[in-house]
C-alpha cells in the first residue's frame, strides 16, 4: 500500500500513556513504584540555589582587603537578615565608625582577602513538581523524578500558551463551529476547563479570565487576542511559560476555524471529567504540541483495554490512502479531509517546484492536490 511518512496529531478516546515527571535539579522523590497518585500530589521536590550578591565591604569601610576579616561581624555559613550589620570598623573614636549592611536575607556564601568583597546567596527556593495526571507510578528514578501512567483520552492542539493546569471539563457551546461568547461563560466556570466553538474573541477570554476559568480549549483564535493577553507580539517562541492565569489550547489553527467534529464529539462525551491540560508548543527542533489529557478512572477502564501511546511504544506510522489528515498551510488552511491518492511522483505546484503531493477528498466530495509538506495526519 502507497504510504508517506508525515508529522501528525494524536487523537485517541483512550490511550495509555506515561509521563515523565523530572526535577530541574537532583532532589528527593516523595512517592515509590506502584503508588496511586492524583494529579496534585507532589511525586518531587528540591531547592534551587538562592541569587548571589556582591558586596565590597573594603570600600564601603575605607579599609584595606587584608584587614578585612578583622572587621567582619559575620563568618562564611552564617545567615544574615536584610540590613543586619555584617562588618564594621572599631576606631578609637566612635563617632567614625563604619558600618556595612547586609542588602539581603540569607548566607554569608565567602569572604575574599584579596578583592575584599563578600558574596551573600538569597535562600534557596524550594521546586515541588505534582504528578500533573491521575496515575499510578510506574517508574522511580532517584533524585531525578518518577514517570506515571494512566488511561485517558488524549488530545493534541496546534497551538497554546499558558502551562500546566487541571479542572473539570464544561462543553459551553452546542456545536463545534459556534463562536464562544462572554454569554457562553457562567459563574460556574470558576475553576474548569472550558472547551468548544470555532474562535474565541478578546471580550470573551476577559470575561474567562474575570471568571476564574483555569483553561479554554477551542477551534481557531487570532494572533489579535493572543497578543493581546499577552500584552507583547509573540513571534517564533517557545510558549508555555506565560504568567496569565489561564491556558489555551487551539485544536485547528489561526483564525476562526470549526473545531474538528471528532473532537468536539469526544470532549463533549468526557464532559463533567477531570482534565489536565498544557499549553507549551514548540515548532521547531524537538517539536512539543499543547495537550489534553482526560484520565479515565478504574471503573471506567475495566473490561477494555487502551491503545499504548505511540512516543512510548511504537513510532509513527506515517499515514496511508484513507488516514485522516488536516491541512496546515493556504488555500485550504485548517481543512479536514481523508487521503485519496498518495502519487509516487513528483508533482509540479503553483510556485513551479517539484513536491511531493497527495490528493486529498473534503467532506463535501471535493478533492484537492496538495503538497505533503502541507499537511498534517491526525493518529487516531
Amino acid at each position: 500500500m502507497t504510504h508517506a511518512y508525515t508529522p501528525g496529531l494524536r487523537l485517541a478516546e483512550k490511550l495509555q500513556i506515561r509521563k515523565s515527571r523530572n526535577l530541574p535539579l537532583p532532589g528527593d522523590v516523595m512517592v515509590k513504584k506502584g503508588d496511586t497518585v492524583k494529579f496534585d500530589d507532589i511525586v518531587a521536590r528540591t531547592n534551587l540555589p538562592g541569587k548571589v550578591h556582591s558586596v565590597n565591604v573594603v570600600n564601603r569601610l575605607a579599609i584595606l582587603p587584608n584587614d578585612l576579616r578583622k572587621n567582619m561581624l559575620k563568618k562564611e555559613g552564617d545567615s544574615v537578615t536584610k540590613d543586619e550589620p555584617i562588618a564594621e570598623t572599631r576606631p578609637f573614636i566612635k563617632m567614625f565608625k563604619s558600618i556595612c549592611l547586609s542588602p539581603i536575607t540569607g548566607n554569608i556564601e565567602s569572604i575574599s582577602d584579596i578583592t575584599g568583597q563578600i558574596l551573600l546567596r538569597e535562600p534557596p527556593k524550594p521546586v515541588q513538581i505534582s504528578a500533573y495526571i491521575d496515575g499510578t507510578v510506574v517508574e522511580t528514578i532517584e533524585k531525578e523524578g518518577v514517570v506515571i501512567e494512566t488511561n485517558a483520552t488524549f488530545i493534541q492542539g496546534i497551538f497554546g500558551v499558558g502551562g500546566e493546569t487541571t479542572g473539570e471539563l464544561q462543553i459551553v457551546v452546542d456545536s463545534p463551529d459556534e463562536i464562544v461568547t462572554p454569554e457562553n461563560i457562567k459563574d460556574s466556570h470558576r475553576d474548569k476547563i472550558i472547551a468548544g466553538g470555532s474562535i474565541i474573541y478578546f471580550d470573551a477570554i476577559k470575561k474567562a479570565l474575570d471568571t476564574g476559568v483555569k483553561g479554554i480549549v477551542v477551534g481557531g483564535i487570532r494572533d489579535k487576542e493572543i497578543n493581546e493577553l499577552l500584552g507583547y507580539d509573540l513571534g517564533v517562541a517557545i510558549t508555555g511559560s506565560e504568567d496569565i492565569n489561564i491556558t489555551i489550547i487551539i485544536t485547528e489553527g489561526f483564525g476562526q476555524i470549526r473545531m474538528a467534529q471528532k473532537t468536539f464529539e469526544i470532549l463533549k462525551h468526557r464532559e463533567g471529567s477531570v482534565a489536565s491540560i498544557n499549553g507549551a508548543t514548540q515548532i521547531r527542533a524537538g517539536v512539543v504540541r499543547p495537550e489534553i489529557i482526560i484520565p479515565y478512572n478504574k471503573e471506567e477502564v475495566s473490561g477494555t483495554a487502551a491503545e499504548s501511546s505511540p512516543s512510548e511504544n511504537r513510532e509513527s506510522v506515517g499515514i496511508s490512502i484513507g488516514n485522516q489528515i488536516r491541512i496546515i498551510r493556504n488555500p485550504n488552511f485548517g481543512m479536514l479531509g481523508k487521503v485519496k491518492e498518495l502519487p509516487s511522483e513528483l508533482q509540479a505546484i503553483e510556485t513551479e517546484a517539484m513536491a511531493r503531493v497527495l490528493k486529498v477528498e473534503f467532506p463535501d466530495g471535493q478533492t484537492a492536490i496538495v503538497p505533503r509538506a502541507n499537511v498534517e495526519a491526525i493518529e487516531e
